[in-house]
């Protein structure tokens, strides 16, 4: 028998690791989302406020997920990839399954914290693997494909957090989500294939130092707008993603297991044809002109804020969850392009730590201060307005910052051509 060719077994093994990779990222977002959707009813078991909400799904989160992110990736550099993913699939995994054994805030918001620190271990290394494994005319489709975990995630958070909650409550449901995960971190470590890292010998053993990548970075004045416009991006996408759920149940009296099931199709299906949709036409535009990686987004914002706006102050809960459908679409089709070409801005080993300078950025503004600015202003405006505040908070900010990063989008693609040919020509 004739053995397979090392191109066919190169193929099978980057497209083999390349799912897996997706189901992690999947699960690092069923984990994270599955609070969304359980959030009345830990706030009405629990005694809490809106800003407490927003704090356990933003800047609590993002806060210790951000500051773990820059030294695993660095670790990431130079050490061995797949394990730290295994590990950090196990990490966020166990802590989600505490989550349900949380008796008041202080336990939850620690548990939350190391579902972060856990999480903080996926992505760097995973976009340094994917990377390795495919080519720069490739790489906005399989990053595409890789973030298509966020709504493949968003999809069974909502989803199975919705139904579990209605007939079980929301203990069980974090405990019955992180246990399938906790299986994820044995077929990683097992069966995927860490990839060679092309280096000169001088590179093999460690990374460039973490202010040499920021340096290069900041450098680049594509990058600086292309990041600022992701983090308003993201900080637009979370505070959707983690108040839609609350405002329709105050809004308009949903349950949590139709909704869930309205919202994995929105945020979910949706979403994903978008980001894997997003990656794949910016690939083949992008042959001919670098700049779709970032008009895209753009025109995908442009058309997304006026629906958010009207989204969160009709009064028909199915008219509502009709003018999100575009908007759930559109909004995560920036993710895959942004760290495509935020890789191909730096040298290959560079890429795990700038992916994490990156989504520092990205999830301290987007993660951090969205969902907690709408959970602020909700309350700050609820004396007058009662439960029709949330509604009118998400109103006023959501549309806002969409704007301002199509703005970031369309100053980054003035620059980019001229940095990707700097970094083709740069020896670091």
């Amino acid at each position: 028998m004739m053995n397979k060719s090392p191109t066919l077994q190169s193929n099978t093994s980057a497209y083999y690791t390349l799912v897996i990779l997706t189901l992690v990222y999947s699960f690092n977002f069923i984990d994270r989302q599955l609070l969304a959707i359980l959030q009345e009813s830990i706030k009405a078991d629990l005694g809490l406020k809106d800003a407490h909400l927003g704090l356990l799904t933003g800047f609590a989160f993002a806060a210790f997920y951000v500051t773990a992110g820059i030294p695993i990736a660095r670790w990431a550099d130079w050490s061995n990839r797949r394990n730290i993913v295994a590990l950090a699939v196990f990490t966020w995994s166990f802590m989600t399954s505490i989550s349900g054994l949380a008796q008041n805030y202080i336990q939850l918001l620690l548990a939350r914290i190391g579902v972060g620190v856990g999480e903080a271990g996926g992505s760097p290394p995973s976009h340094s693997i994917i990377s390795d494994y495919f080519p720069p005319q490739k790489r906005a489709t399989a990053m595409g494909f890789y973030s298509t975990g966020v709504n493949i995630g968003i999809l069974f958070g909502f989803l199975l957090g919705g139904w579990l909650n209605e007939f079980f409550g929301w203990r069980l449901a974090f405990i019955v989500v992180g246990i399938p995960g906790i299986l994820l971190a044995v077929v990683v470590r097992f069966t995927v294939a860490e990839p060679p890292r092309q280096r000169t010998p001088a590179d093999k053993t460690k990374g460039e130092p973490l202010r040499t990548v920021l340096a290069v970075l900041w450098s680049r004045k594509s990058f600086r707008f292309m990041a600022a416009a992701a983090a308003l991006n993201a900080f637009a996408g979370y505070a959707i993603a983690n108040w839609t759920a609350s405002f329709m149940i105050r809004s308009h009296g949903m349950e949590t297991g139709e909704l869930g099931t309205w919202l994995a199709l929105i945020l979910g299906v949706a979403g994903a044809i978008g980001v894997l949709s997003g990656g794949y036409l910016s690939d083949r535009f992008g042959k001919t002109d670098a700049r779709w990686y970032v008009w895209l987004p753009l025109i995908f914002l442009l058309i997304s804020a006026p629906l958010s706006g009207l989204a969160f102050s009709v009064d028909s809960p199915y008219l509502a969850l009709s003018l999100l459908i575009l908007p759930g679409t559109f909004l995560n089709a920036y993710l895959g392009n942004v760290i495509a070409v935020t890789h191909g801005l730096v040298g290959q080993n560079m890429r795990a730590t700038a992916s994490a300078i990156l989504f520092f950025i990205l999830n301290i503004i987007g993660l951090g201060l969205g969902p907690w600015s709408v959970g602020l202003l909700s309350d700050f405006l609820y004396p007058t307005l009662g439960d029709a505040s949330l509604g009118v908070a998400l109103t006023s900010i959501v549309p806002s910052a969409m704007l301002v990063a199509a703005f970031g989008f369309y100053y980054a693609s003035h620059y980019l051509k001229m940095d990707l040919q700097l970094a083709e020509t740069s020896s670091l």
